[in-house]
């Protein structure tokens, strides 16, 4: 490594250290994992706690594997999307019912494929139907069969029936199960080899657990902490992934590296750009999938902490429920993952939003300290 990019990143694990250091002095979440790269690789990869409050619980690395809540939006079911939207496969503009013809209701003969990505359906942001039953199909239908709260495109509402309503679309248009399209063609083809769904028993052991859900046994581990994905078989669009912060800095780089990672094409330069700008930049802070920092005069925005108070505006990201977090910011060809399981023993504990932003800010301190804005520092290395 350059002596000056040596030094920088010197200063960026340093810094990250003391963050991640202080909130798990402060119970932010019993352990957490970040990992802080660009194009040319990664610059700082940093541990603190461990994965459980027990004291001989072990210490993360980038080969933990943690429950990457809806960060699974992202990485499985836009990832799918946008490869199926790239092939001609799916109209973003199309409506929904041309690919699933019996989603029938009041308005729905409206809301396309475009309203999904973007969270402006009308769907409600969920409901609690795991307290109505807990059989898989009856879940799936109920999720499937959900009315409009409004009409399509009149409000921003972020809705995990409406990326449940997506995957069907996906599954429909390619034919295969979710879990297995991002097993196909973007966890095989990147060597995301701890990324996947439903992980298997002899993995639990590097598993971070979550919460403590007395309906279900006691200390969740290993199984997705969501309760209608996990009620689903741990296999749903909006949440059920678990990863690994090495799996998560190879996808990071190859979205900073224009769609390609070691020779595999998983998209295109300009489906990537499509995908992660402003779709409507007065109406909300949605890209398509991706969440966008909020921008003075937009009617509905969510909170973005993964991109603190400084990430450009080229910059892209979400969260994930259990304390799970990437930023990508081309401009400053800079990527923040953060990895935690924040609702570990309970979900009642949101100091995670600070750290977010706290981390996020720190680091591009750093970064901007040492190598100016893009427009000052030489580009990517391919």
């Amino acid at each position: 490594m350059p002596p000056v990019r040596a030094s920088f990143a010197r200063e960026i694990t340093d810094s990250v250290a003391r963050i991640l250091t202080a909130a798990v002095a402060d119970s932010a979440f019993p352990g957490a994992y970040a990992i802080v790269g660009d194009s040319r690789g990664v610059l700082a990869r940093v541990g603190a706690g461990r994965i459980d409050w027990a004291r001989n619980a072990q210490r993360p690395t980038d080969r933990t594997l943690w429950d990457l809540a809806s960060l699974t939006k992202v990485l499985a079911t836009t990832s799918a999307a946008a490869q199926l939207v790239e092939q001609e496969r799916i109209n973003l503009d199309a409506p929904v019912q041309r690919y699933l013809p019996d989603w029938t209701g009041p308005g729905k003969d409206s809301v396309t494929v475009r309203h999904l990505l973007t969270h402006t359906s009308g769907l409600p942001a969920f409901r609690p139907y795991d307290r109505q039953t807990t059989n898989r199909d009856s879940i799936a239908v109920l999720l499937y069969n959900t009315e409009l709260e409004r009409p399509a495109g009149e409000r921003m509402v972020y809705s995990d029936i409406g990326a449940f309503v997506l995957g069907a679309v996906i599954e429909k248009v390619s034919g295969e199960r979710l879990d297995a399209y991002f097993r196909t063609h973007i966890a095989r083809p990147l060597k995301l080899q701890e990324t996947m769904f439903t992980p298997p028993s002899f993995l639990r052991v590097r598993i971070a657990p979550t919460e403590i859900d007395t309906l279900r046994g006691g200390l969740v581990r290993g199984a997705v902490h969501d309760e209608r994905a996990y009620y689903l078989g741990g296999v749903a669009a909006h949440a059920g992934l678990f990863g690994s912060g090495r799996d998560l800095a190879r996808f990071a780089t190859m979205m900073l590296r224009g769609g390609v990672l070691d020779g595999a094409h998983i998209f295109s330069p300009a489906t990537i750009a499509q995908f992660t700008r402003y779709a409507t930049p007065d109406f909300s802070n949605r890209a398509l999938g991706w969440q966008k920092r909020e921008q003075p005069g937009m009617r509905f925005t969510t909170g973005a902490p993964w991109g603190g108070t400084t990430m450009s505006a080229s910059a892209f990201g979400h969260t994930g429920f259990t304390g799970t977090s990437i930023g990508i910011d081309p401009e400053r060809d800079l990527y923040i993952i953060l990895l935690s399981n924040r609702v570990n023993p309970t979900r009642n504990n949101n100091k995670i939003t600070a750290v977010r932003r706290t981390l996020t800010d720190a680091v591009v301190a750093v970064i901007d300290a040492h190598r100016g804005t893009s427009a000052n520092r030489e580009p990517p290395s391919p």
